[in-house]
């Protein structure tokens, strides 16, 4: 085992304070030493552990019968070792029977999680092929669940465990570097190195480019990668560049800035991109009123626009109130298989750091177990540990020291709300970047996640909704909407004009349309669509349901019925509805489905409803056409003023022969 794991590079050696083995069973329990203070050093402080304890072999006993797997029962070597586990915090791996590591995890207490596995038929499909394929175990007690959660999340990264949640991290993020250099230079780069102090990292290019930007509106830093010494320079062996020229840059090449006025701008700089901008606008503000009130306005004129540039920045990045002070922020949103946490750092209300991530989720994890992966891995990458921290909901482990807050109302709960759009945003971002890659990968996804949601057997590729349109009875029609892969199928919409029921009558009216739609499709030898949806409550179902068992469809095709009010979600025969995630994907077809149906519908009874409202008798009178009609409708405005209309008046308007044909038929109408 020791040669397929590779080594983490470390700066120093840990030798833990305890190890004990116990010869027996062959386990191994290592006492991490006293808990560091601060998250970089306890992050160290794991990798190191990992470093230390990849040099013992894993010896595999795989004595677990048939029956033991199947039951998900423990052999008696693992049985052995989890009756010895300690009720303390800790880490424990799982092993397969080849010796590589196929599953990591935190506990609270060791024994009574590691037990769980071993009790009972899992839920998860995924989670039963994990415990059948486990032969082997080892754990790592630590001080607390803070100090397990930091070394999991260093043990997956190190062991890329089969079952365990991932973080998918497939691009270097940028950062902005502040050289130790005489003359610092300020720039972005995607490398770490010791060479500067480093600041992010930022979550896109462009808001790097933003805080760049201001940086060299404001301050003249230098640009050029000479590498500037006070001998060379007192030489005279550099030459000023058009930087200088165009005010760019302080000259420090040729001496015309000292290092200590330089060091002043670095130092606004180093504010700056720590987000510290309000004290820099309050100090340009003040400078701007000085020069002005010593009448030098060409000075005063440069300082008010690197105030204007400040406060343009500060616009940008604002999303609280001052008084909220210094915050931190995480929001969680979750999209089938994956979930996403976004993180926001907020100084006086404006957003200095920002970054989402994206967790791969294998087997049963919450949202609480990855919220707290999420808050490790931002302190892993940002090196700080958090004070206050602004969640949706609590993670699973206790950090020390963090206050965390679930805010209702104020401005924290704007802030929270701020976060959650900006993560949903990058979803849903995320996933029409995927549909254009691979447009069948998009739609297998949203195929597999209604699957889940509505209970089918099979994909819902093929979907149709119902709709019935009438007002107090008249012109009753229905509506009939396709959907095919999750998209509008609008070439195979159908309108019905309802036939055997009188009045309004919803429900006989919907099992009409039903029983006429499937008979002919049945008659026809079409396809039945996977899933069938009637816009209404139990009642429309119920009439569903009718007409489906008299064609004898039903259990063939799935039928549900959605009510507007609340959203719900009816099955055939379940009392109670089922209430889907309002933010999922599979809801929001259910809707546009049953919109499209309602507007569809709406439109063809309008048409109807039009056409009714413009016929008038005269359309009655045989060889009296439409347009005669209206030319004698525009000169008389009534059928009422026609009647009463002499013959001769007629029939200057239409004619002698349609004059008489329209007095014939007035005069025998009652």
């Amino acid at each position: 085992m020791a040669e397929d794991i590779d080594k983490i590079a470390h700066s120093s050696e840990i030798i833990p304070e305890s190890v004990q083995v116990n010869p027996d069973t062959a386990q191994e329990q290592v006492i991490l030493p006293q808990r560091s203070e601060s998250i970089r050093d306890r992050i160290a402080d794991s990798g190191r552990l990992i470093d230390e304890i990849g040099g013992f072999d894993i010896e595999v006993v795989p004595d677990r019968t048939r029956d033991d797997i199947h039951n998900n029962r423990p052999g008696k070597h693992l049985r052995e070792k989890i009756l010895s586990l300690p009720e303390k915090p800790g880490v424990y791996m799982y092993i397969d029977r080849y010796g590589k590591v196929i599953y990591v995890g935190k506990a609270k207490r060791l024994k009574r999680r590691v037990s769980s596995y071993f009790n009972r038929r899992h839920d998860s499909t995924r989670t039963n092929l994990l415990v059948r394929n486990i032969v082997d175990l080892r754990f790592i007690v630590v001080g607390s669940e803070e100090d397990a959660l930091h070394l999991e999340n260093a043990m997956i990264k190190e062991y890329q465990p089969r079952y365990n949640v991932m973080l998918k991290d497939d691009k270097s993020y940028p950062w902005i570097v502040v050289t130790k250099e005489l003359f610092p230079r300020v720039y972005m780069t995607r490398t770490k190195t010791e060479e500067g102090r480093y600041y992010g990292p930022y979550s896109n290019v462009q808001s790097a480019k933003v805080v760049l930007q201001l940086i060299r509106d404001i301050y003249p830093l230098r640009s050029c990668r000479h590498q500037l010494e006070e001998k060379g320079i007192a030489r005279g062996k550099y030459r000023l560049c058009l930087d200088y020229h165009i005010k760019k840059c302080g000259g420090c090449c040729a001496a015309k800035i000292s290092p200590e006025k330089y060091g002043e701008h670095v130092d606004k700089v180093k504010q700056i991109l720590r987000g510290d901008t309000i004290e820099i606008e309050r100090t340009l503000q003040k400078q701007m009123k000085e020069l002005s009130e010593q009448w030098r306005f060409e000075e005063a004129q440069d300082v008010k626009l690197k105030y204007e540039a400040v406060k343009k920045y500060n616009a940008r990045s604002v999303v609280g109130a001052p008084e909220t002070g210094d915050v931190d922020m995480f929001a969680y949103e979750e999209s089938g298989s994956s979930a996403f946490v976004g993180f926001m750092r907020l100084h006086c209300g404006a957003v200095v750091q920002s970054l989402n991530l994206e967790f791969r989720k294998n087997l049963e994890e919450t949202r609480e177990e990855i919220l707290s992966m999420a808050i490790a891995e931002i302190g892993r990458r940002f090196e700080r540990d958090f004070d206050r921290v602004i969640v949706p909901f609590m993670p699973d482990v206790e950090f020390e020291g963090v206050d965390f807050i679930i805010p209702r109302r104020g401005d924290m709960r704007k802030i929270l709300d701020i976060g959650q759009k900006n993560v949903q945003q990058y979803v849903a971002d995320k996933e029409k970047e995927a549909e254009k890659l691979d447009p069948e990968r998009g739609v297998a996804a949203l195929m597999e996640r209604m699957k889940s949601d509505f209970r089918l057997s099979v994909e819902p590729r093929h979907i149709e909704c119902f709709d019935n349109s009438n007002i107090q009875g008249t012109n009753p029609v229905a509506s009939c909407v396709v959907f095919r892969n999750g998209k509008p199928s609008k070439r195979d919409y159908r309108h019905f004009i309802i036939k055997t029921v009188v009045g309004a009558d919803d429900f006989a009216s919907m099992k009409e349309v039903l029983h006429r739609r499937y008979s002919r499709m049945i008659a026809e030898g079409e396809p039945l669509p996977q899933l069938v949806v009637v816009d209404g409550g139990k009642g429309q179902l119920s009439a569903a349901v009718e007409a489906f068992e008299e064609m004898g469809i039903r259990g063939e095709v799935a039928l549900v019925g959605i009510a507007k009010r609340l959203e719900e979600i009816y099955f055939p025969g379940d009392s109670l509805p089922l209430y889907i995630d309002k933010k999922s994907r599979s809801l929001r077809v259910i809707q546009h489905l049953r919109d499209e149906a309602h507007r569809f519908g709406i439109t063809h009874h309008r048409n109807r409803r039009s056409k009714g409202q413009t016929v008038s008798e005269l359309d009655g009178i045989k060889g009296i056409g439409p347009a005669t009609a209206k030319a004698l409708l525009k000169e008389f405005k009534s059928v009422k003023r026609l009647k009463a209309a002499d013959p001769a008046l007629i029939a200057r308007v239409v004619g002698a022969a349609k004059a008489r044909l329209i007095t014939d038929y007035f005069s025998q109408k009652p």
